[in-house]
């Protein structure tokens, strides 16, 4: 028995090679328009789809396939009484689809595109033959990815796909279609000529699992890796060398990137357990890393760092990262030499390598699942550009002090809240994150800093409710503070700065990250 195969793509990435496998097995190839022109320069037998439907397309191409001699033919059941129905009827079955659809999302995040050519790009056709071929899997398979079709053509060969294969291609199909029908329904949600509303009434995430992690957060929680695309690395790079991550490392190496990518010069952030426990800058990243580290050692064992310079032969010679145990590293590039020695002496550190994934922002939105459903926002890119910094109390910082103080800022914004961060110039010499008390933070920050909190710098990530903060800070050593003022005592912090004889600076902009 003939079996016959309806393609139509946009995309024609490997559709030829695919007609010529097919073509090689008997099977009838059944296209139009572009598809079937492609076919046929190839040097490729094709029957056009209006031979099959009897009807010449319609409405400059706005209707093709959308005919009972193509639905009938793939919803038909493997069924006495559907092969009965379809024979009486002069249809044929069809086995195999394979489309994929017109470019709405590109077209429509275009500069100018108008509404018209936006509605031109809603594929109508194409979805209504990914819907009717996977739901009826059970007997036909379809394709919508070209990352398929070398293998289908395996299964087809050793005589199947089977229902299993079937089953996650259908599966494949309806994410598409669903993805495509967000993009359409998010576009037309909008007013014309405005920018489509970041967080929008109606949102769905379209996210592929790109891999299976041995755990989550503990030994006993299943857990898994999605990306929004299928081909995507563990967050946004390459895995170099060394065993697959795990969920808290690649929870860690993504707090610790976008800390390390917030500067422009070379830096190093350490990170344990999702907060920095040492950052620095440097004029190379090999002169940032032993201040990054000197910071707080203790807690950087069994950590991860960041590098927003590729890492070199420099960077690996120092003495102190051969000592340090380190659960992964990620950088824009690692230089053979620098990958050579961790494969000598540290087997076990994963490298992952962003490579053009530097330059990408990651998700504009993060989510977070709450009982009952989630909350979203858009991700803390800093300060906004209007934001300005204003002496609060009468003496204002010295130039060296600004400078750490604008370090120190941007460190605390990667800091879980409550967030101190204690600064000498371009290097962190103690931070607290993460207790209910702000008081408490500073504590354990200028206990972390030891004899480096006399002459530091000192931010705050929000608002000091009371002057405590300050005076503990004072009587470590602390010489300048920022943060962002507005507390309701906002005068009593001042006279306590003015008191302490520290220099007071208000932002105007809290940089809670909880």
């Amino acid at each position: 028995m003939t079996q016959r195969a309806v393609l139509s793509v946009f995309d024609k990435t490997g559709i030829v090679d695919l007609g010529r496998a097919l073509a090689a097995l008997g099977w009838e190839l059944i296209a139009s328009g572009g598809t079937a022109r492609a076919l046929r320069e190839a040097g490729l037998t094709v029957r056009d789809l209006v031979d099959v439907t009897g009807a010449p397309e319609m409405l400059g191409g706005r209707v093709k396939t959308l005919h009972p001699a193509i639905h009938g033919g793939l919803l038909a059941r493997d069924t006495p009484a559907d092969r009965a129905e379809l024979a009486a009827a002069g249809i044929d079955l069809i086995d195999l689809v394979v489309c994929n659809l017109y470019p709405f999302a590109a077209t429509v995040a275009a500069p100018g595109v108008t509404v018209d050519e936006a509605v031109e790009q809603i594929d109508i056709g194409g979805v209504t033959l990914l819907r009717a071929a996977a739901k009826n899997f059970g007997r036909v398979t379809v394709l919508c990815d070209p990352a398929d079709y070398d293998r289908a053509m395996t299964a087809i060969r050793a005589g199947g796909p089977g229902e299993a294969l079937r089953r996650e291609w259908a599966a494949k199909a309806f994410a598409l279609t669903r993805a495509y029908d967000d993009a359409v329904a998010a576009y037309l949600a909008t007013t014309a000529g405005e920018a489509p509303d970041i967080l929008p009434q109606n949102l769905s995430l379209h996210l592929i699992r790109t891999q299976r992690l041995r755990y989550g957060e503990n030994p006993h929680q299943a857990a898994a890796l999605y990306a929004t695309e299928a081909d995507a690395g563990p967050v946004g790079g390459r895995l170099v060398r060394g065993k697959a991550l795990s969920y808290n490392n690649l929870l860690d190496l993504d707090a610790a990137w976008r800390a390390a990518e917030s500067f422009l010069r070379p830096a190093v952030v350490v990170v344990k357990h999702l907060s920095p426990c040492g950052v620095a800058i440097g004029d190379s990243a090999a002169t940032a890393f032993p201040a990054a580290l000197a910071s707080d050692p203790l807690s950087a064992f069994g950590g991860v760092i960041a590098v927003n310079r590729p890492v070199d032969g420099a960077f690996v010679a120092q003495p102190a990262l051969a000592e340090l145990f380190v659960e992964a590293i990620i950088a824009p590039a690692f230089s053979e030499e620098a990958v050579a020695w961790f494969a000598a002496h540290k087997k076990n550190c994963r490298l992952v390598a962003l490579g053009d994934g530097v330059f990408k922002v990651g998700l504009l939105v993060e989510w977070r699942t709450i009982r009952g459903g989630a909350v979203a926002q858009v991700r803390d890119a800093g300060d906004p550009p209007d934001g300005q910094w204003r002496v609060a109390g009468r003496r204002a910082p010295s130039e060296a002090e600004e400078a750490a103080l604008r370090f120190a800022w941007i460190v605390c914004a990667h800091v879980k809240s409550n967030a101190i961060v204690l600064a000498q110039a371009t290097a962190t010499v103690g931070i607290g994150g993460g207790l209910p008390s702000r008081v408490d933070a500073v504590r354990l920050a200028v206990t972390k800093a030891g004899e480096r909190a006399r002459g530091a710098v000192m931010a705050s990530d929000a608002f000091f409710p009371f002057a405590d903060g300050l005076e503990v800070a004072a009587a470590a050593g602390v010489t300048a503070v920022v943060e962002p003022g507005g507390s309701v005592r906002d005068d009593e912090v001042i006279a306590a700065a003015d008191r302490l004889g520290i220099a007071l600076v208000f932002t105007g902009v809290r940089h809670f990250r909880h």
